[in-house]
């Protein structure tokens, strides 16, 4: 890789607006014209009204959707399709029922015809990873909720994912497990050092997660604030509900929060 393309942001989006016709005839403005550089590494927090667009830019730079006006771009190719690097975790787990839990992990690496050891390998390692080790022989119906999310992010790693998006993936879940998954996800996220977008409704999960935090407005969707979320010592975002004490964090909380309100 040359040094232009090894300073290139992973994601970038230039004048992206999206408009949808209903089925009465009606043209929505769901998101205004959004320019958004993302670097290698990030965790990109994203908040802000229910119906402003948050999923609807999660789905354009997944492929899912092509944008009505602007650019999309993954490494400076434009996005017109759905690609392995882009991996989505959705808010319910989809995983197969009638495959176990490590086949799961391993369908991505199947469907690229990569060998039966190194598929093995690599499941158990990702499975190992999230704290699964022992349940790969399991059906996904067999795990809590909290474990099947956990089977879902450990499939996307496992498919040399190098993009992570991520849709209220912890909505559903109890306080203790959201809590758990924050700290775990956050852990594999430096140490795999992928690049993460992540929406939320919760301005504190937010905040926690984030190296940045982007607030969009209501309908049309724009950014109306970037946020960067530097704290005295990063390392201090493993101190988990320790962290979310300090006047750093509560300061960024009320700051995102006041934000979204207006």
């Amino acid at each position: 890789m040359n040094d232009a393309a090894a300073h290139e942001p992973v994601v970038t989006l230039e004048d992206v607006s999206q408009r949808f016709v209903t089925d009465a005839g009606d043209v929505v403005h769901a998101l205004a014209e959004t320019d958004l550089r993302i670097p290698q590494g990030q965790f990109v927090s994203v908040v802000g009204p229910s119906g402003c667009g948050k999923t609807t830019l999660l789905k354009i730079i997944a492929g899912f959707l092509t944008p009505t006006g602007g650019t999309a771009r993954y490494r400076g190719t434009t996005i017109t399709k759905p690609g392995a690097e882009r991996g989505v975790v959705f808010q319910q787990p989809n995983l197969y029922p009638w495959y176990s839990v490590r086949d799961n992990v391993a369908l991505g690496m199947r469907m690229r015809k990569v060998g039966k050891k190194e598929r093995a390998e690599k499941a158990q390692r990702y499975l190992d990873l999230v704290g699964l080790s022992d349940f790969g022989d399991a059906k996904p119906y067999e795990l809590s909720g909290g474990m099947q999310q956990r089977a879902q992010i450990a499939r996307v790693l496992a498919n040399e994912t190098d993009v992570i998006l991520m849709d209220e993936p912890f909505g559903a879940l109890d306080a203790i497990t959201r809590a758990k998954l924050q700290a775990d996800l956050l852990a594999i996220q430096r140490a795999e050092q992928r690049t993460v977008f992540f929406i939320t409704h919760d301005v504190d999960e937010a905040v926690f997660l984030g190296d940045r935090v982007l607030v969009m407005s209501a309908r049309p969707g724009r950014v109306v604030l970037d946020q960067p979320v530097t704290l005295s010592s990063q390392a201090g975002r493993m101190l988990g509900e320790e962290m979310r004490r300090t006047p750093e964090f509560i300061e960024l909380r009320e700051t995102i929060a006041g934000a979204i309100e207006h």
